[in-house]
């Protein structure tokens, strides 16, 4: 297994790539999409997951797992082109709730077990969602 020191500058190069296949001078069929239109890509690739972890064929795996990272990036793309949201926020919101719901990691609660850990994780979610419906 090749060592990950280089995933941000791939990743970069991935949201170039993207970039330039939204590009006026990019791929028709890219710059057509929509989030709406991509709901079919979206849900075939991580069908296409499940299907290779269920297989348990980790070339396959890798392979689908770049083409839902290419979901992620395409619909980060078009939110970003529409001044909705960009993918760095993407990553900050999720770098943000892996911190929250793991407070026997990252914080004082303690988790001896996978279920008592899994219990934290649905009790803060429980607490996010209720706090966010009262912000209606």
């Amino acid at each position: 297994m090749k060592e990950e020191t280089s995933a941000a500058q791939k990743l970069q190069e991935l949201i170039k790539i993207m970039k330039r296949l939204r590009s006026p001078d990019g791929c028709k069929w890219d710059k057509a999409q929509t989030h709406k239109s991509l709901i079919k890509c979206l849900r075939e690739e991580a069908r296409e997951v499940v299907a290779a972890i269920e297989n348990k064929d980790d070339e396959n795996l890798k392979e689908e797992l770049g083409d839902l990272l290419l979901q992620i990036v395409f619909h980060s793309a078009i939110a970003r082109e529409e001044n909705r949201f960009t993918l760095s926020e993407v990553i900050d919101g999720l770098n943000k709730k892996l911190l929250r719901r793991h407070p026997h990691v990252f914080g004082g609660a303690k988790a001896s077990t996978p279920q008592e850990a899994l219990a934290h994780w649905r009790e803060i979610k429980k607490r996010e969602k209720a706090a966010k419906q009262t912000l209606k």
